[in-house]
């Protein structure tokens, strides 16, 4: 298989090299070209063919969104992994770029001046996400082909009935903030459970995301503090760096944040999710995978449904990655494998009949 030719976009000399010799040093990877701004960028797209672009997010010129508006805008649909910073402003005009089209980003290291550092960083938050956005395996070995379509394995039998759910958790990670403002928006207010959900997002990040999604959507929609009653129709995103799981006090359920070890790479992890909401809820719980690389999900999505729950996951044709989403259906835990567009319609047939509301209407 033909390595990965990426061109990198950065009006810093010094992060063009480091993320170009990072990079270089895969040899699944080839830097096949750079630019200081995103004008340039655009010019160069056609010329280069690129498999995938990395992108800064303040230039000069053309920034790193105007340039994904200007890609997107020509029908180019070359992922595109933006650059950012771990700011409210860097949050803010990340989430900015996800809207205008960007697949996903990585956080800049804090200190370019400690080279071999920075280089760590990039390394470990860039490559994988290059090879799961081209479709490469992450691992050595034989390649399998991107496009070759997964048949979903048949879920496995349950040793449990089938319960009414009485909680909502969904989990999500690269592509999850667009996917979830499709989804979102589609629930009505009258939503008859409580929603807790992990997107894979760091600190600062979950609380604009947070922000940008009540803004949307007629359930009201916040970052996750500790300790509080989960009442229907509110929807508690786990905020970045802890996880979020559920506490039963007496029959009252409140939410609980911690530090604890991360799972599956992951801080929050989905799998902590589920798995609480399974203990808290005794099983009545529907569970919701949306696209993510990696696997966070798959043994959460098991117990929920061993334990009476109901699982519903986003196919492969719809999912920017279908890492989680895929290891979940493989596993055979998934009861529906469905595609983007039907994810809201299914949640509000599962769910108990909600408060007559108009979906997606203003509060």
């Amino acid at each position: 298989m033909e390595p990965i030719r990426v061109m990198v976009v950065d009006d810093s000399v010094v992060v063009r090299k480091i993320v170009t010799d990072v990079l270089s040093q895969d040899p699944a990877i080839t830097v096949v070209g750079t630019a200081p701004n995103g004008r340039l960028a655009v010019t160069k797209l056609e010329q280069l063919k690129p498999d995938l672009v990395t992108m800064d997010i303040e230039m000069p010129d053309m920034n790193g969104i105007e340039a994904v508006r200007a890609i997107r805008g020509a029908r180019n649909r070359v992922p595109i992994i933006m650059f950012s910073t771990l700011t409210e402003r860097g949050a803010s005009a990340t989430l900015d770029a996800l809207s205008a089209g960007a697949n996903d980003y990585v956080t800049k290291p804090a200190n370019v001046g400690s080279v071999g550092e920075s280089m760590e960083s990039v390394r470990q938050q860039l490559v994988p996400k290059i090879k799961a956005l081209t479709g490469r395996p992450l691992t050595t070995g034989a390649p399998v082909p991107a496009a070759a379509p997964v048949v979903p394995r048949p879920p496995v039998a349950r040793t449990r009935p089938r319960q009414e759910p009485a909680v909502l958790v969904i989990g999500s990670s690269t592509g999850g903030p667009e996917a979830l403002t499709k989804v979102l928006p589609l629930l009505p207010a009258g939503l008859p459970v409580p929603v807790l959900l992990v997107q894979h997002m760091p600190p600062v990040f979950t609380r604009q995301f947070a922000q940008r999604l009540d803004r949307l959507c007629a359930l009201e929609v916040v970052e996750a503090v500790a300790g509080s009653p989960l009442a229907p129709g509110t929807v508690h995103i786990a905020p970045g760096d802890f996880h979020l799981t559920v506490k039963n006090t007496g029959g009252l359920r409140r939410t609980a944040l911690d530090q604890g070890p991360a799972e599956n790479f992951c801080r929050p992890a989905v799998d902590v999710l589920f798995r609480s909401a399974v203990a808290a809820y005794d099983g009545a719980v529907l569970g919701v995978v949306l696209t993510g690389m990696g696997s966070d999900g798959r043994i959460g999505a098991g117990q929920i449904r061993e334990a009476g729950g109901t699982v519903v996951a986003q196919d492969q044709a719809t999912s920017v990655v279908w890492g989680m989403p895929g290891a979940v259906t493989q596993a055979g835990h998934a009861d529906e494998v469905l595609p983007l567009g039907k994810v809201a319609e299914a949640i509000t047939r599962l769910l108990p009949a909600a408060r007559p509301s108009l979906a997606g209407a203003r509060r």
